[in-house]
C-alpha cells in the first residue's frame, strides 16, 4: 500500500487536503468550480473560501453549498480586501486551517477529477520535513468551457535560479505540504509579493524543497474577459510584458521579491543565498559587472527569447 492511503480496520483514510479558494465577484462560474471539487477522486478535502468583498451573488452561492454539503466541508471567511495575492496569503497563514496538504483554487476554473489524487500521490513520496510543491500544465478553455489549447510546456527544470525571474507554477494548479506552509507562515501574509504562486515557487525552491511540474493537465483554465491573471501566451501579452519591462515594472517586482526573501534568509540553502547575492549585486553595479554577476548567478528563464530578454534587461538596467 502506498503512503497516500493508510488502512484503519476496513476503512481507507486518505490524507486531508485543504482547498484554499479565493473569491471576488465570482458568481458566474463559481458553482461549476465547486461542483468539480465534489467530483474529485480523492475525497478527503475541505474548502476554506475567502471572499474579498463581493457585491454580486458570490457569497450566497458559497452559503448555499455550505448548506448543501456535509458539515465542515466548506468554511467561509472574510478576505483582507487588498487584492488576490494578499487574499491567498491570508488563507495560507490562517491558523484555524489544518490539513496534510493545501491546494490553491481560483473561482472560475474547472478541476479534472484526478487533480488532487495526482498531486497527493507525488507529495506522499516526499519526506514530511521537506518543503514540496506540486503544479501542472493547465488545459485552456474559453468562457463556455470549450477547449482552446494548452499553456506553454516548460522543459527546463524548476529551480530557485529560474524562480527569481519567472514563475512556472500557476496558482490554480498548486498543491503543497505542511513543510512548505510553515515557511510561508514564517514569512507572513503581509508581503508585497507580485503573486502568491510565484512566491511559493521561490520559497520552496530557495529553501531546498522539491517541485514537481506535471505535464499532464489536471485543470481547465478558463480564459475570459474578467480574468485577473490570464495565460500569457499571445503576442499581445508578450508585447505587454516587453512594455512593462521597459517601464521598469520588472525591476520593481524584483525589488519586492528580494525584500520578501530576506525574511527567510536563514532558511535559504547556501546555494540559494549565493544565487540571491549574485542577483542582487548584478542589479547594483556597472554594465560589465552586471553581466558577470548575472552569469555567475546561473539565473535562467524557460525559453531562448526569455533568456535574451533577461540579458537585454541587464544591459539596460531594467531587472
Amino acid at each position: 500500500m502506498s503512503k497516500a492511503l493508510a488502512q484503519e480496520g476496513s476503512n481507507v483514510v486518505q490524507p486531508k487536503v485543504a482547498i484554499l479558494l479565493c473569491t471576488y465577484q465570482g458568481q458566474q462560474y463559481l458553482a461549476e468550480q465547486l461542483d468539480s471539487f465534489a467530483a474529485q477522486i480523492h475525497s478527503n478535502w475541505e474548502v476554506s473560501a475567502s471572499d474579498d468583498g463581493s457585491e454580486d451573488g458570490t457569497y450566497s452561492i458559497l452559503e448555499a453549498y455550505q448548506q448543501k454539503w456535509p458539515l465542515g466541508r466548506l468554511s467561509i471567511h472574510r478576505g483582507p480586501a487588498k487584492g488576490f495575492a494578499a487574499n491567498f496569503l491570508s488563507l495560507t497563514c490562517k491558523t484555524s486551517i489544518d490539513a496534510d496538504y493545501y491546494a490553491y483554487s481560483d473561482q472560475d476554473d474547472i478541476w479534472e477529477a484526478d487533480k488532487l489524487v495526482r498531486a497527493v500521490e507525488w507529495l506522499e513520496t516526499v519526506p514530511q520535513g521537506t518543503p514540496a510543491m506540486y503544479c501542472s500544465r493547465p488545459r485552456l478553455v474559453d468562457a463556455e468551457n470549450n477547449e482552446i489549447g494548452f499553456s506553454p510546456l516548460f522543459s527546463k527544470p524548476p529551480s530557485f535560479a529560474n524562480a527569481l525571474t519567472q514563475n512556472i507554477a500557476g496558482g490554480n494548479t498548486i498543491v503543497f505540504n505542511n513543510a512548505a506552509r510553515s515557511l510561508l507562515c514564517e514569512a507572513g501574509d503581509n508581503l508585497s509579493v507580485v503573486t502568491h504562486d510565484w512566491w511559493v515557487y521561490m520559497v520552496v525552491t530557495g529553501c531546498g524543497g522539491k517541485i514537481f511540474y506535471d505535464t499532464v493537465p489536471t485543470l481547465r483554465y478558463r480564459q475570459h474577459d474578467s480574468n485577473l491573471v490570464g495565460m500569457n501566451a499571445t503576442w499581445i501579452s508578450r508585447f505587454r510584458r516587453v512594455r512593462m519591462l521597459w517601464q521598469g515594472q520588472f525591476r520593481t517586482w524584483n525589488e519586492r521579491h528580494i525584500a520578501a526573501l530576506y525574511k527567510l534568509h536563514d532558511k535559504l540553502t547556501p546555494e540559494s543565498r549565493s544565487i540571491l547575492e549574485c542577483f542582487t549585486k548584478a542589479r547594483q553595479t556597472s554594465l560589465f559587472l552586471r553581466l558577470l554577476h548575472l552569469k555567475r548567478s546561473g539565473i535562467y528563464r524557460q525559453t531562448l527569447w526569455g533568456n535574451l530578454g533577461l540579458i537585454a534587461a541587464a544591459i539596460f538596467r531594467k531587472f
